[in-house]
């Protein structure tokens, strides 16, 4: 049967719809975007039942009344009623979950729709209307950078991006980079590859001076590690005049960026440009000095008598264990202690050994793909649930596939087999199929088969790190659920002067979350210490171009052949070129310009 040509548009509408729904900015009214999904769902429903064709009308009737001012809390009751009719009553899973989207609305944003009904206006504000920047927990001005490198003017580029972040070199490589999910480019044809962006200016540019500092204030910051929420906050304390001394406990800088990224996604020497920029600030560093009651070791009670404010910053360095029979034998390892040994140059020799690696997060991707260039001469990856159920990037799942890399999906690991040595056999583990969406995600249950053998010498737990916060519970502060006790401001409660950010205080996360909640901290630590310094730049952004923008192919980076580049731990991802940079940052919109856009204010940072 031939697919009429008024169908074969209308999938075309469904792909276009699909690609272009994720370009709505953050910050939209909430029940305004409750009542678009309504109406869109209402329009894909058959007409056969009543809930469906009249009951979904009727409710998208109502929300309308509460964005025009003429609902009253009785309205919001009628809404609640009718929806739950729906939900209960509907024949298709259309008009069930349209229904059910309202009431988690109610539910979710009750504030809203009172906001609605009592003052005839909506809750939230257009603070930052440009998505891209939005959606960068630093707040970097991407418009702005991406104008810059469209200009070959790399080193502009990163002294801007460099005012909301001291790390560019490190997140132009590993940046997760959540600013392209909602990119307004997306309406015409792909988002702008702003990472790539970042990586063409920092390798242009070279060495960028710090900004210069502010009079010193005459106080003093310790921070607790050196990773990148410590030296995020060092840096900005140290621009703002105030001393920042950072205590670390490794005899190098990094943190995480060292010791848990593997050199083929980040160099050393490249990220050490970063921290020598930052040391350039005149940050004072104290390697070799844990924070802790042990003998050599710097009480925190001491930091807090001889220092204005401390910044905990400690990382997620401890490994989780995993709880299987057989969990303490010869060769079974955790990522963390094999990711550190990789950060202190010692590489550990699988060379004719089978590897296991358990989980499905980037850090398993790192081990599993670190163990291939150690010589492994086969690595498994096994996951309890489906590969597109895994936490990792794509990009680093599908970078690990081709490298050799075996993914067993849907395999739970049930314990250790070792032998008479207490060394490792095997792996066993047990078929696991899809189940009931919890917080998410399909649940692994039960297939009711056999455990299957996974013959193996060297099995790496990746399933998670863990936060080593007793000296910091023992001297009175806030311990919650494993992680320390603070507020979104950073301070920490009951703790005068003491303030905490990054994953000690969310668990691990990404390296830009990090260094955005270290920019927190620094700002808040100013204020506490009497002040309201904003640091700024005097970069001039160029003016947008007024010339129409065409669609055009989106320029992504390039990798090493994966049969060359898993023999070593070179760095593996290509720069573009010049003319391919100045091609993709030209597709970029100017969201900072346009519409709402320009009142997003001057380029300085300010929290």
């Amino acid at each position: 049967m031939t697919t009429s040509k008024a169908q074969t548009v209308v999938e075309e509408l469904y792909r276009d719809m699909e690609r272009r729904i994720v370009s709505s900015p953050p910050g939209l009214c909430p029940i305004d975007l409750t009542a678009s999904f309504l109406k869109m769902c209402h329009a894909q429903t058959c007409g056969k039942c009543v809930p469906c064709r009249i009951g979904l009308a009727q409710l998208g009737n109502l929300l309308d009344d509460v964005l025009k001012g003429r609902a009253t809390p009785e309205t919001l009751q009628l809404i609640k009623r009718t929806a739950h009719v729906i939900k209960t009553s509907a024949d298709c899973a259309i008009g069930v979950e349209a229904a059910n989207m309202v009431l988690k609305g109610i539910d979710g944003y009750y504030d809203d729709y009172m906001e609605h009904i009592n003052h005839k206006r909506c809750l939230c504000h257009i603070n930052q209307p440009v998505p891209c920047v939005a959606l960068c927990p630093a707040g970097v001005d991407i418009p702005g950078y991406v104008a810059l490198v469209a200009e070959g003017r790399y080193a502009d580029a990163v002294k801007l991006i460099r005012k909301d972040n001291p790390f560019p070199t490190a997140c132009a490589l590993i940046c997760e980079h959540p600013c392209e999910a909602r990119c307004r480019r997306n309406m015409v044809d792909a988002p702008v590859n702003i990472r790539g962006l970042k990586r063409i200016a920092v390798e242009k540019a070279g060495v960028v001076p710090a900004p210069k500092c502010e009079p010193s204030t005459g106080k003093r910051n310790a921070n607790t590690a050196g990773g990148p929420t410590g030296g995020s906050a060092a840096s900005d304390l140290q621009l703002m005049g105030h001393h920042a001394t950072v205590f670390e406990q490794r005899p190098k800088l990094g943190g995480m960026l060292l010791y848990g990224i593997p050199n083929y996604r980040l160099p050393r020497v490249m990220l050490q440009r970063d921290i020598d920029t930052i040391l350039s600030t005149g940050v004072e560093v104290r390697l070799n000095s844990k924070i802790g009651d042990g003998e050599g070791q710097i009480s925190m009670n001491t930091l807090r008598d001889e220092y204005d404010a401390v910044y905990i910053s400690i990382g997620a360095h401890t490994d989780k264990k995993i709880g299987l029979e057989g969990e303490d034998a010869e060769g079974v390892l955790s990522a963390v202690e094999m990711l550190g040994s990789i950060g202190d140059g010692i590489i550990p020799d699988f060379r004719g050994k089978r590897v296991c690696v358990i989980g499905g997060g980037n850090v398993a991707m790192d081990v599993t793909r670190s163990a291939i260039r150690c010589g492994a001469s086969k690595v498994s990856v096994v996951y309890r649930r489906r590969i597109k159920d895994m936490t990792a990037l794509p990009d680093e799942i599908q970078g690990a596939a081709e490298e050799g890399a075996n993914i067993m999906e849907l395999y739970a690991p049930s314990r250790i087999e070792t032998d008479g040595h207490n060394r490792v056999t095997a792996l066993w583990a047990s078929p696991k199929m899809i189940g009931k969406i919890e917080r998410g995600r399909p649940s692994p249950t039960s297939t009711g088969l056999e455990d299957e053998r996974i013959p193996c010498e060297v099995i790496i737990v990746a399933i998670g790190q863990g936060i080593e916060t007793r000296h910091f519970e023992t001297m009175g502060i806030p311990i919650q659920r494993g992680v320390i006790k603070a507020a979104d401001w950073a301070a920490v409660e009951n703790a005068p002067g003491v303030f905490a950010g990054g994953d000690c205080v969310t668990g691990p996360a990404t390296v830009i979350r990090a260094i955005a909640a270290g920019k927190v901290a620094a700002a808040n630590i100013d204020s506490y210490l009497g002040y309201h310094h904003i640091i700024s730049t005097d970069v001039e952004v160029p003016q947008p171009s007024l010339a129409d923008r065409h669609p055009c192919g989106r320029v992504n980076m390039k990798e090493r052949p994966a049969a060359d580049r898993k023999c070593d731990f070179d760095l593996i991802e290509c720069p573009m070129s010049d003319k391919e940079a100045h091609q993709e940052a030209s597709r970029c919109l100017r969201c900072d310009h346009y519409g709402y856009g320009i009142f997003k204010g001057g380029r300085t940072t300010e929290w």
